[in-house]
């Protein structure tokens, strides 16, 4: 987190949400300018004090628009939802969580309409431009996220991920996007896609700030993820998947990510080529659907009979599909899906993280996504890789490998489930590697 008193930070990110030539008006749904300012002067009072509720004491915080927040009726980021809902009761846990650390929270933030997109289009409340180019997708389902993190709107920004979508936007906007392990982080208060997959997780600029904000999200005691000096990579087991995750790499990702293999090997990590059989059985698994859409369909079947055409064309299609899987077929899924982790548990024991891309392709343009043909492609793209890690029910990071002057492009870390304390110091290893 950058230097300064709470106030003078929050003033900065509230001042670069209200310019009207940068991207706050479609990042930032809900701005919480007047809430943000007394949390801020509470956080410096109690700073000037020598008292400090923990590491996010003052720190400044973006949730995403799918959290409940006492008195708001939850978005998701529909109109929908926006006009029928009724206001939450209560803070989602998360939320509460983050309040009573002394966080400032200063928005909730634009997303793909009920979080079933990696692509991060809203065609409500306007799409967010990428970072690097905004002519391109930020990514999704946690965009508007993704952006504010990146363009200083906020320190650190709360998303969910089923499929993605902290470690997608991430990607493709440069910044670190973390999928905790399911179990650890309450899903309680946050509007479902998908309830066996869901989770909840932070975006930040740095490693450390998604690890401060993680322990805070699973009420865990703080815990620093610097490496133990001076060869934190030395005899490091990194495990490169091959296959699925490897296919249709544009250009500047396997360029990208080859060059991060090799600096890796050079620093002393033993990286090694690892096939798993274990991804064609997930395929298998899948084949009927997976468990976003049936789901999400149960979620969403009665407001789709009555307002189908108000939905995102493209997120009511995800959804639609999930009609035609049989209870018999989501049974079979969820018997599978048991055995399978178990099995990629074991599979990954002999290794201290697997590596791939987080996603094969740089960002999108945003002409490229225009239409339902364009977007399927690129969405399932997006996706393909990420999704594995929900699967499998395992914990991840993605890192943004060096820039070099080209688009982001992330690479991800993923280890067994319940291992995110350590994934979290072998990713700030990597991430001091990438940085020298």
């Amino acid at each position: 987190m950058s230097a300064g008193t709470a106030r003078e930070r929050l003033e900065q990110a509230l001042e670069r949400i209200a310019d009207p030539t940068g991207e706050g008006a479609r990042a930032c749904l809900t701005v919480y300018a007047d809430a943000a300012r007394a949390a801020a002067d509470a956080a410096d009072a109690r700073a000037r004090a020598g008292i400090a509720l923990g590491p996010l004491d003052g720190a400044i915080v973006s949730i995403k628009d799918l959290f409940d927040v006492a008195g708001e009726v939850t978005r998701a980021g529909s109109k929908v939802l926006a006009a029928e809902g009724k206001p939450a009761a209560a803070d989602a846990p998360a939320v509460q969580r983050l309040r009573a650390a002394g966080a400032v929270i200063v928005a909730k933030t634009n997303m793909s309409e009920f979080a079933f997109s990696g692509v991060g289009l809203n065609p409500h409340y306007g799409t967010p431009g990428n970072p690097a180019d905004r002519a391109r997708v930020p990514g999704g389902s946690t965009s508007g996220g993704a952006v504010a993190v990146a363009d200083g709107l906020c320190e650190i920004a709360i998303g969910t991920d089923t499929g993605g979508s902290t470690r997608i936007p991430a990607a493709l906007c440069g910044i670190v996007g973390f999928k905790p392990s399911k179990f650890r982080i309450p899903t309680e208060g946050a509007f479902p896609l998908s309830y066996t997959l869901d989770s909840v997780g932070p975006m930040a600029r740095t490693v450390a700030d998604c690890a401060l904000a993680d322990t805070i999200l699973a009420a865990e005691p703080p815990h620093a993820p610097e490496p133990a000096p001076p060869a934190p990579l030395a005899g490091l087991r990194l495990g490169v998947a091959q296959g699925l995750p490897l296919k249709d790499m544009d250009d500047a990702v396997s360029a990208r990510f080859a060059a991060a293999l090799a600096r890796l090997a050079r620093a002393g990590a033993r990286v090694s080529e690892e096939t798993l059989d274990l991804f064609d059985a997930l395929r298998e698994a899948n084949a009927r659907g997976g468990f976003a859409p049936p789901e999400a369909y149960a979620i969403h079947r009665e407001r789709l009979a009555r307002q189908g055409g108000e939905v995102d064309p493209n997120v009511r299609a995800r959804i639609e599909r999930g009609r035609e899987m049989t209870a018999a077929d989501y049974v079979e899924l969820v018997q599978a899906r048991a055995r399978l982790k178990t099995a990629m548990d074991a599979r990954l024991a002999d290794l201290d993280a697997l590596v791939m891309p987080t996603t094969p392709i740089v960002a999108p343009k945003l002409s490229d996504v225009a239409t339902p043909d364009s977007f399927s492609p690129r969405n399932m793209l997006l996706l393909r890789n990420t999704a594995i890690v929900n699967f499998f029910d395992l914990c991840a990071i993605s890192l943004p490998l060096p820039r070099d002057g080209g688009l982001p492009v992330g690479l991800t870390l993923v280890a067994r489930n319940g291992h995110d304390r350590r994934l979290f110091r072998i990713a700030a290893g990597i991430e001091r590697l990438f940085a020298a």
